[in-house]
């Protein structure tokens, strides 16, 4: 095995990558990543594993708005072609489930950034 492929197989990026989605710590899966709704917490309470080097930025905003967009587009078509409500019902309806859908995919698609920068060791994740 190369010098590359141990590297990778120390921190593999499936598993960090279901833990990130949790929002759980992607070493040991236990800890709870964040303090709060999103600031990432600086050290796992469990493991130790120093997480402060994340660098997610606004990555998680545009997958969630790639999602919900998506999502949405499909939902419009579907309840305009099968029940045709009246406009406001169905922007009333289309805008909380935008929030709400919005609201639960942010911190877990940051989570699964995090995860995927611990696992490929990327930015300051790659010195321990």
């Amino acid at each position: 095995m190369s010098d590359a492929q141990t590297f990778l197989s120390e921190r593999p990026s499936k598993p960090a990558i279901l833990r990130g989605l949790r929002r759980r710590c992607p070493k040991c899966g236990e800890g709870h990543m964040f303090d709060g709704y999103l600031k990432v917490v600086d050290n796992c309470p469990v493991c130790e594993e120093d997480l402060s080097q994340h660098r997610a930025d606004d990555g998680p905003a545009y997958l969630t708005i790639l999602l919900v967009a998506h999502i949405l587009g499909f939902a419009i078509h579907l309840m305009w072609n099968l029940w045709q409500p009246e406009p406001i019902v169905m922007a009333t309806t289309l805008t909380i489930g935008a929030v709400a859908l919005s609201l639960f995919l942010l911190p877990r698609l940051k989570g699964m950034i995090v995860a995927i920068q611990w696992s490929r060791r990327m930015h300051g994740f790659g010195q321990n």
